[in-house]
């Protein structure tokens, strides 16, 4: 989801040498500062895989007693639990963003950055375009239910509206521990991988005993998952000939497959999504095979003029149109029930044939929201452009912003919840804001300091 980056430094800057960048202090892989089209396609694909499945599942109805519920018309279908298997594709964004954020670290990390840099520029990184999100739907669902509407609507379109909270929960999971898990890796790249999976595995057995415990698998599950794109981003761990990618991908789905005929798990890969298990690593290994296996392809299609323009553009706005798509979709669904507008039953020919214009609905809404919101992803957080914040005031955020995200993903969103969270989002972002280095450095020694880099400097960039 993140473009990248150019920076043209003045001249004068340049010839005094004032950006020097250290040499790497580990005895890792150099730094390859290229960009990975490859990893922004898959990203880009992920993506609109999404906002597609995520129009064909919801389904709001409207009974003749005047309740409201939702079904996911897509999940309810038996023909689609071997079509989800394919394109489950959860796993295959964190094993991206396992390639892209240990390239990221290693960078910062040349560069002389830290782990509270890293997290910093993170946690900057998706709180700024969330905490709008839930600002406004608190107050577009407050203002409606002064107006009159049901609370139960209110409720509806707030659970099925705030799902992509349990994304964040997730993802930041990952990337907060990133520093961790890459010092790990690269020490022992097989076993940390191992002991992670070890881990899921013991969640897995454990959470019959203790529902609760099964959604620690929010971390250990996505942060193994995660370690994937370590393995594929270290060149030296993954030199596999096309039969032995294709053998990974056919062992993976045949223990996944056995693991359903035992009755392990369910075969609904959106069932085993959340809270997530074991089968969601098998599926991340046989993604990441065979985006091994199909890179020669996708770098000719990627390296497409317009396939390029199209990703780099969608790249820029990716955390927006992810956080807003489902709300959106929600809002134009709860409006549709208000009106004289036919409303077919899911599933129905009737009911397919309108989901294309359904689409087309929610893009259109989404286009004046990236007007709007989308400057948001594109506000600099590069810590070699501004102070860093203490280590302390860093940790405090995280755990401001984890509480409403992992509330969300426990116990699901109601409107007080979208209320706290904008809040605690909007605190995290004052306890993180970046201070420029120009200005820090005039105040430690009064002098002027070399210029800064001029915009534009993007946010959804790998600092």
């Amino acid at each position: 989801m993140e473009a990248t980056q150019h920076i043209k430094l003045p001249r004068s800057q340049v010839q005094r040498g004032a950006m020097r960048v250290p040499q790497q202090r580990t005895g890792g892989p150099a730094v390859t500062p290229e960009h990975d089209l490859v990893i922004d396609l898959a990203r880009f694909f992920c993506l609109a895989l999404v906002v597609v499945g995520h129009t064909l599942m919801v389904s709001p109805v409207l009974h003749a007693g005047g309740t409201v519920t939702t079904e996911n018309t897509l999940g309810n279908q038996h023909w689609f639990e071997p079509v989800i298997w394919v394109l489950q594709v959860m796993p295959l964004f964190f094993v991206a963003g396992g390639i892209t954020g240990l390239q990221s670290w290693r960078r910062l990390r040349a560069r002389g950055g830290n782990a509270v840099d890293f997290m910093q520029a993170r946690m900057l990184r998706l709180i700024r375009p969330a905490a709008v999100l839930l600002a406004c739907m608190f107050a577009g669902l407050w203002a409606a239910r002064l107006s009159g509407v049901d609370p139960q609507v209110i409720q509806l379109l707030a659970t099925g509206a705030g799902m992509p909270l349990w994304f964040l929960a997730a993802y930041l999971a990952a990337q907060l521990n990133l520093p961790l898990l890459a010092a790990l890796h690269s020490r022992a790249p097989w076993p940390a991988l191992a002991g992670l999976a070890s881990l899921v595995v013991a969640v897995d057995c454990l959470r019959g005993v203790l529902p609760l415990l099964a959604h620690a698998n929010m971390i250990f599950l996505w942060c193994a998952v995660q370690q994937l794109g370590f393995i594929m981003a270290d060149s030296r761990l993954l030199r596999l000939g096309r039969s032995a990618l294709v053998g990974i991908i056919v062992a993976s789905n045949l223990g996944l497959g056995l693991l359903v005929l035992l009755g392990l798990y369910s075969g609904n890969m959106l069932v085993n999504l959340n809270p997530p298990n074991l089968t969601l690593l098998f599926l991340g290994v046989s993604q990441a095979a065979a985006l091994q296996l199909f890179r020669p392809a996708l770098e000719r299609l990627a390296s497409v003029g317009w396939v390029r323009r199209a990703v780099a553009v969608a790249g820029r706005r990716s955390m927006t149109i992810y956080l807003w798509h489902l709300p959106l979709l929600a809002a134009l669904s709860g409006l549709l029930l208000l009106t004289d507008f036919p409303q077919p039953a899911g599933g129905t020919a009737a009911w397919w044939w309108g989901r294309p214009l359904v689409l087309l609905g929610v893009i259109l809404l989404l286009l004046p929201v990236l007007a709007l919101f989308g400057r948001l992803e594109e506000r600099p957080t590069s810590s070699a452009h501004a102070r860093s914040r203490p280590a302390a005031l860093v940790v405090t955020a995280a755990a401001v912003v984890y509480v409403p995200v992992s509330d969300a993903a426990l116990h699901g969103v109601t409107l007080g919840l979208l209320g706290g969270g904008a809040a605690c989002f909007a605190l995290a972002g004052l306890l993180l804001r970046r201070v420029p280095a120009r200005a820090a450095a005039d105040a430690a020694d009064g002098s002027s300091g070399p210029p800064l880099p001029r915009p534009p400097l993007s946010a959804n960039v790998e600092p």
